[in-house]
Formats: C-alpha cells, structure tokens, sequence
C-alpha cells in the first residue's frame, strides 16, 4: 500500500517509526532553513511582498525536519482551523505539493492567507516539539509554498457539483469569515449573494493588509474562483444605509453577519481632529492601494512627510510604520523618521514576531512606557508637534489569570514634546454600531458586536440571521475568523435543509 496513503493516520498512538526516513532521531538535527525574503534596503523601494518564498528544494528540506509526532499532534491542536500539517508537510516532503494543498484546504478556506499572516509561532510553531531542539519548523511558509504551488499551476481545485437546492444567502462583507461562509454554502448547492461596501471585494484582506505582507493577487485569484463557482458579489453598498437587515430578510432565506470589526477607536485627547491626524485604516487604504480600488473620499496618497509618529503597538501599528516608511523612501523623504510611541513595554507588544523584526530592520524607531497627552497645531490647524507623558507598568495582580494583565500609571512631572507633522493613530478596532442602530431585533454584547446563542453556531437573535468573526469576538485574528465561518456555515445549511 501507498505509505503516503497511511501516515500519519490519527487513529495510530504511535506512527511506525519505519516509514521515517530520516528517522526522528535525524530529522531534530536538520538545520533550520530561514525563508527567502528581499533584504531592508530593497524592499523599501517596493510593496512587494517581503517573504519571496520557498523553492522547491528548500520546502523539501524544512518539511523533512517535522518528526511527526504521536497523534494526536500538538501542532494540530495548536491551530485553530486543526489542519493535519504533519500530513501535509509529509506529502511535500515526498514533493507532492498539490496533495499538500489539498490537505490543508480541508480544513481551511485560504492557506494562502493563514501561511502568511498567523502568527504561528503562539499557534502550531509555538506547539512545535522540534522547537525543543532548534528553531520550531516553518509551518506557515510551508503552508504558502504548496497553496502556492497549486494555485499558481493548476488553480483552485473546483469543488464537485452538486444539486442546487434554491435556498437563497446573503452574506454581508467579504472578509475571512464572509469568504469561507460564502465558499462553504455554495459548495453545498445554496445560492449565495455577497454585499461589500467597499469598492472591490476581500474586505480586510483587499484594504487591511498591505501589500508587502499579502499580495492582491491572491485575494483576487481567490474572488475570481468564488465568482466561477457561482458566488455573486455586490461592491459599493453599505448594508444598512443603502439597503436594510430587513429587506435582505424579504429576498433571502438566510444572512450572515461578517463585517468585522472595522472602526478605529478614537484616542479622545485634544488635537485629535487636527489635520495630518489619521485612522489607522484611512492612511494604510491611501498608502496601499490604487486609486481605482478607493472610494471617492479616500482617493489619492495620504500626506507623506518627513516626521511621522504612529500611536499604538500591534499588528496595526506595525503596517502603519511600515507602510509609512515605504512612502517615505518612495517620495524623497528617505532621510525621515517613523516613530512608534507605545504606553507599555517592548514584551507587552502584540504583534507577529517576523513583522516587528521586519519593522526594526526597516529603520523604525520606537518609543516606549510613553502615551501622548494632546496634539499640538500650528495656526492653520495642523498638527506639528505631540506632548507625551512617561508611564510605569506593572501586573494587575491577578493571579487567576494565565498571563496577568497590566495597568499602565502615568509618571507625574514627566511630560516631553516630541515633533510629528503626521500622526497616525493605530489604537484598536470596535465593533460598527450602524447595522444594530437599524435593525434592534439584532442584540448585541457591545457596541456593534453581535451577540449569538452560541460561536458553534453564530445564531443571532433574529431567526435565520448567523454571524462569526470579529463582530462576534471583536478584533481577533484572520485564522479565528475562517474558522468561526466554517462552524456558522455548517449550522446554515442545516437550517437551510430543515426549512418547508
């Protein structure tokens, strides 16, 4: 029999160590093989993508150091879509790349994406046992080298046809949960409709993530597969305001909630309306994308000077200085600075650890345990300068927690002025109250966060209405987000059977 075929099979405690070749003990003392990526001073020119990727020997070679532990496998339960990466990384190591794809696409909707932007190393790398011995193995680049590998040669794999069952679903926003709920049901034989506000379709993945960490392409490979299986998809209407929870109630049998949580909390300091002050969102759309994939107040560049100062420390914050200090090389401010203020520690960061390496290769500067106080203008209200205080930090003191919180106390008499002529503030994202503020049917846990009977499920409070992802758990990650999807599309097309 076909080895690949049985190994590593779950049911097994044990896999025959005879199939491993390099044994265990061998594959623990391969030598880890860091990614190709651009070097700093290159890629700041560009907005390509910085991992240039495996080739084919390389991946062989990374794939060959999993020692494919008993089942059940730490990395799969340290993933939360439980992708069988040993499975998959045992199929690239034998060079079947596109039976890897397939592994992993299983269980998830876009390997593409979450080979790219997981932060795996808290998630199946952080479970790794060769993280014992040496560097955990490359999972995540992995997993986008074989996606990679299928879709550039061959496509997305179409699903087999099935019968349609005239059920009708609109699913509101195109972002990861949206995605898997729209693939998920149409694949089942259900007729699904998408409503985006934006311009193009992808939601977060099209206008959050800049470039250099995802590129387009492969958001828009992966619409234009959604589209040929049947997926129909509506830009520049904003549910809501342009049509209601209702009306979609009137022409669908069911609808998904799957809008995120786009809107950027506000700093509530004096100088916060000053010109040259940005959302987060606002600077990393202008700075990212074509005009054409705009909407008509957002078209153009943001401002790009030589002293910017971003506000907040996580995976936000670092596009923004990123992204930043692109602009900057790109537009003759290659002598500027990008400084990220944070009020807590450099450990107390929240961010993927190849992104905030990427970022101080990239000549970001950083300023910690400091919190602006106001922004200053000059007379024609712009802002020109921030006054900042110190902060102490120091835990909470609650030892019920795993990893104890902690309070930030401001340090009397420790105010300082620092200069920025651009100010972005990359503080978090909150719930969007407009959809609740028209439909109250719709309770929600907090402002513009839905609440559900269960996140198995996503049944909301209005029959036949589901939502996952972040305007459930707010602002989480891309690979939660997929993962709620699929759970919500499963409970769908069982109510969408049970229907008369």
């Amino acid at each position: 029999m076909d080895k690949f075929s049985l190994f590593p099979l779950h049911e097994l405690d044990d896999p025959d160590t005879s199939y491993l070749d390099p044994t265990r003990e061998e594959r623990v003392h391969i030598p880890p093989g860091p990614p190709p990526e651009q070097l700093p001073s290159e890629r700041l020119k560009n907005f390509d993508m910085v991992f240039t990727g495996y080739n084919e020997s390389q991946a062989v070679v990374e794939a060959t150091r999993c020692i494919h532990c008993p089942a059940t496998e730490p990395c799969i339960l340290g993933c939360p879509l439980h992708n069988n990466i040993p499975k998959a990384l045992f199929a690239i190591e034998q060079g079947k790349y596109d039976a890897a794809a397939s592994i992993f696409r299983l269980t998830s909707n876009f390997p593409e994406v979450c080979g790219r932007l997981c932060p795996q190393e808290v998630l199946c790398e952080g479970s790794c046992t060769v993280a014992g011995y040496d560097r955990a193995v490359n999972i995540g680049k992995l997993e986008a080298f074989c996606a990679d590998s299928q879709r550039n040669k061959s496509g997305f794999p179409l699903p087999p046809q099935v019968p349609a069952t005239q059920r009708r679903v609109a699913v509101v926003g195109s972002g990861p949960a949206s995605i898997a709920v729209a693939e998920e049901l149409v694949r089942r034989g259900h007729t699904v409709v998408v409503y985006e506000e934006w311009p193009k379709p992808g939601g977060l993945l099209h206008y959050g993530i800049p470039r250099f960490k995802l590129g387009k392409d492969i958001v828009q490979a992966k619409i234009a597969y959604l589209e040929a299986i049947g997926v129909k998809f509506i830009c520049n209407t904003l549910v809501g305001r342009d049509i209601q929870v209702d009306d979609l109630h009137q022409q669908y049998d069911a609808i998904f909630l799957g809008i995120g949580a786009p809107v950027g909390h506000k700093i509530k300091i004096p100088g916060e309306d000053l010109t040259g002050v940005y959302q987060a969102t606002e600077f990393l759309v202008r700075g990212n994308l074509p005009s054409d994939d705009l909407p008509e107040r957002l078209k153009g560049l943001p401002e790009i000077v030589k002293k910017i100062a971003v506000i907040g420390a996580g995976d936000t914050s670092i596009d923004c200085v990123r992204t930043a200090r692109r602009l900057q090389v790109q537009n003759d401010f290659a002598d500027g600075t990008v400084v990220d203020y944070y009020r807590g520690t450099e450990s107390e960061i929240r961010a993927r650890e190849d992104d905030l390496a990427h970022a101080k290769e990239e000549g970001i500067l950083y300023e910690f345990l400091a919190s602006p106080i106001r922004f200053i203008g000059d007379e024609q209200g712009h802002v020109r300068q921030i006054e900042m205080q110190r902060m102490r930090s120091k835990p909470t003191h609650q030892p019920e927690q795993r990893v104890p919180s902690r309070i930030r106390i401001p340090i009397p008499g420790s105010n300082f002025i620092v200069p920025a002529d651009v100010v972005i503030l990359a503080i978090g994202y909150e719930g969007d109250r407009l959809i609740p503020s028209k439909t109250p049917a719709l309770k929600t846990t907090k402002p513009g966060i839905f609440e559900v009977a269960s996140e198995e499920t996503g049944v909301a409070t209005v029959g036949g209405v589901y939502a996952a992802g972040d305007d459930v758990r707010g602002a989480d990650l891309i690979v939660t987000a997929i993962a709620a999807g699929r759970k919500a599309a499963r409970a769908m097309d069982s109510y969408l059977q049970l229907l008369p």
